[in-house]
């Protein structure tokens, strides 16, 4: 099935070799990578009738998104993207705003500290707190490349603590192995238009070190899972760079028993979905929403909260 012509222009458009990325230049891959999803971002909040506000959880700033309708009371606490030295909430409103305004439920998003200035494991433990909060009540979660890292790490830690899961979780493209086994990482490497194995390897040895890379909640493909855990949706592309992660994760969350769906989108990238002029970004969104408002609708009599 052909892509649109909107994300073969991303294809048409994209300078191959990307563009390697080095701590020197980390501070102007910041502001470019804003510079370039600002417009997006404004043209999205300009279509979806959402307020934003920001707020301490636990102490952790975070970005909270409500819709001007509330049909679902369950929030989505959700992780960016960026490898975890760049990317912030505001970067990713291009996918929780859609996300918030279909299933008419709020969207929270913890602005943890980047790396290398605060390497792991800061980033998690603040996004730990702001959990622990959030599970008190009925919640989803939901999170992107190194946002699901996080969402899979959280939930490691939170099944050592014996808390409260989320009812569902959504992983896009996430990055579950700093490692960066797989064969996509070298099949797609130069194809897929929006990262390399460079950028991943960069990004990994200023996150943590390589002594690290086994450590579940480093490496959260790693982890210990059961059927206790929630239904999770995992979205990728036939040309991600992460696909093989992707794929690797569905297989071991089988062996678990965990409900687990998979979508490998043909033709597409890594986390595609952040550009929301794409259609597929739109249809991927939709199939995500309608995951979430299924289990939402087969759980919103539990009593265990």
């Amino acid at each position: 099935m052909a892509i649109s012509k909107e994300a073969q222009s991303v294809y048409d458009l994209a300078q191959f070799p990307l563009k390697p990325r080095s701590c020197n230049l980390l501070s102007d891959l910041r502001i470019q990578t804003r510079k370039k999803i600002e417009p997006s971002v404004e043209s999205v909040l300009a279509e979806y009738s959402v307020s934003i506000t920001e707020k301490k959880i636990s102490g952790v700033n975070c970005t909270c998104i409500n819709p001007e309708k509330i049909l679902i009371t369950t929030p989505i606490l959700y992780g960016f993207g960026g490898g975890f030295v760049s990317g912030s909430a505001y970067e990713d409103l291009t996918i929780a705003v859609p996300i918030s305004k279909a299933l008419g439920a709020s969207v929270i998003i913890p602005n943890y500290s980047l790396s290398p200035e605060f390497k792991w494991p800061r980033a998690l433990n603040e996004t730990y707190e702001v959990y622990k909060s959030v599970c008190v009540k009925p919640f989803m979660m939901m999170g992107e490349s190194a946002g699901g890292n996080l969402v899979l790490a959280l939930l490691q830690k939170a099944h050592k603590d014996e808390l409260k899961f989320p009812l569902s979780v959504a992983l896009i493209s996430p990055w579950v192995d700093l490692s960066n086994n797989g064969t996509s990482l070298h099949d797609n490497d130069g194809i897929d238009p929006m990262l390399s194995k460079q950028h991943v390897d960069f990004a990994a040895l200023n996150y943590s070190s390589e002594e690290t890379f086994s450590n579940p909640l480093v490496s959260p493909i790693n982890g210990e899972y059961n059927d206790s855990f929630p239904p999770i949706f995992i979205s990728t592309g036939e040309k991600d760079l992460l696909l093989s992660q992707s794929l690797e994760l569905k297989k071991i969350l089988n062996q678990a028993n965990i409900d687990v769906h998979l979508k490998v989108w043909e033709g597409m990238w890594h986390v595609f979905e952040w550009l929301p002029d794409l259609p597929e970004s739109k249809d991927s969104l939709d199939l995500i929403s309608k995951f979430f408002e299924r289990v939402w609708a087969l759980n919103k009599n539990d009593r265990k909260y």
